[in-house]
């Protein structure tokens, strides 16, 4: 377990390397000047030249590269000169001096995904912690959905196959599958909650904090999830369905089910004891693949109900040109990618005891 562990790592390593290096080429061949952008509509020289000594734009390309790893890094090297020590003093790295070499000081931190240009002085890592709980409560709730619903009338329509009931549930899913989740937000949006919102008492947009009627305080507003939370989770509702279905027949088939049968057991607890683990791996991997996605696929849902989440985050990033957010997003996204990949193996051994971790 741990040498798997250990290795889960040292290949998350490299692949985060290999993001981090693809965002940072492809971003800095944009046309725009970096230390204009975070300047905005100020034209002072001088300043202007301060900014690009202290975050390394007038340096080369491949320097810029190692600059960006040095800011990413936990553990970062620094020159001992007083430029470099007023910049880890004055906070901007959270950084605790480990030890010096020379001109060197080694220091641990955070990682430090520098400054929003659109947003002058507010760290990426601050906007981002800012959005990506409201993108997370989405997802999860999203993924919900899509489990318990799909896998219940995955189970209905293996039990009804080829019925009317496991005929309609297929075309339903069909459907799901077929549907852009920016045309479901918008007929959503506006069948629930304007047509029916009489009924319903459901917004066409909002977050999940919002403020009351004096403009005083923040309060949570749970209906607000009710509609987001639907739409996302309608795609991947649809894939546990025809997963669950197909996955469960194929069990049915399987020697185990018929012994069980012969034993007199209910249909009802075959499937509970016996199919629907062994059926659920397919699932898992599909869950696991959408839930990640969805961290970054929500950005039409979120747009269009003026979610206040990470991809409404990257769409306003990309209309103004706000490159650290949106390398700072692509990268967190990288690391949820992994991190669920690693926890699906994990699950496998649970529903398969002949799965090996290696």
């Amino acid at each position: 377990m741990i040498n798997y562990l250990l290795n889960k790592i040292f290949y998350a390593l490299l692949t985060l390397l290999g993001v981090v290096t693809v965002i940072f080429f492809l971003f800095s061949v944009l046309p725009g000047d970096p230390a204009q952008m975070m300047m905005g509509q100020n034209d002072d020289s001088e300043q202007l030249a301060i900014i690009k000594k202290k975050y390394g734009f007038d340096k080369p390309i491949s320097t810029q590269y190692l600059y960006y790893l040095n800011d990413l890094s936990p553990i970062s090297f620094h020159s001992n000169n007083a430029q470099d020590y007023t910049f880890l003093s004055e906070g901007k790295y959270n950084a605790t001096s480990l030890f010096s070499l020379g001109n060197t000081i080694t220091v641990l931190k955070k990682p430090y995904l520098r400054e929003s240009f659109a947003k002058q002085g507010k760290r990426v890592s601050q906007v981002l912690s800012e959005t990506l709980p409201n993108t997370f409560v989405l997802a999860v709730s999203a993924i919900i959905i899509a489990i318990i619903i799909g896998i219940l009338l995955g189970i209905v329509s293996a039990l009804y196959k080829d019925q009317w009931l496991d005929k309609s549930i297929q075309i339903f899913s069909t459907l799901g599958m077929s549907i852009p989740s920016f045309f479901s937000a918008i007929l959503f949006a506006w069948f629930f909650g304007y047509i029916l919102h009489e009924f319903t008492n459901l917004e066409m947009t909002g977050s999940l904090y919002e403020l009351d009627d004096f403009g005083e305080a923040m309060h949570i507003k749970w209906k607000n999830l009710i509609l987001p939370a639907v739409v996302l989770g309608i795609r991947p509702l649809a894939v546990v369905i025809q997963l669950m279905r197909n996955s469960l027949l194929e069990v049915f088939n399987q020697d185990y089910i018929r012994t069980a049968r012969a034993k007199g057991l209910s249909e009802f607890q075959i499937i509970k004891k016996h199919a629907v683990k062994n059926a659920l791996n397919p699932v898992v991997t599909a869950i696991s693949g959408w839930f990640a996605s969805m961290l970054a696929g929500a950005v039409f849902v979120e747009y269009i109900f003026g979610w206040n989440g990470l991809g409404k985050e990257i769409v306003n990033a990309l209309n103004t040109l706000d490159l650290p957010v949106i390398m700072g997003s692509v990268l967190i996204i990288a690391v949820m990618f992994i991190i669920i990949n690693i926890f699906v193996d994990i699950i496998y051994v649970w529903l398969d005891p002949k799965v090996k971790l290696e």
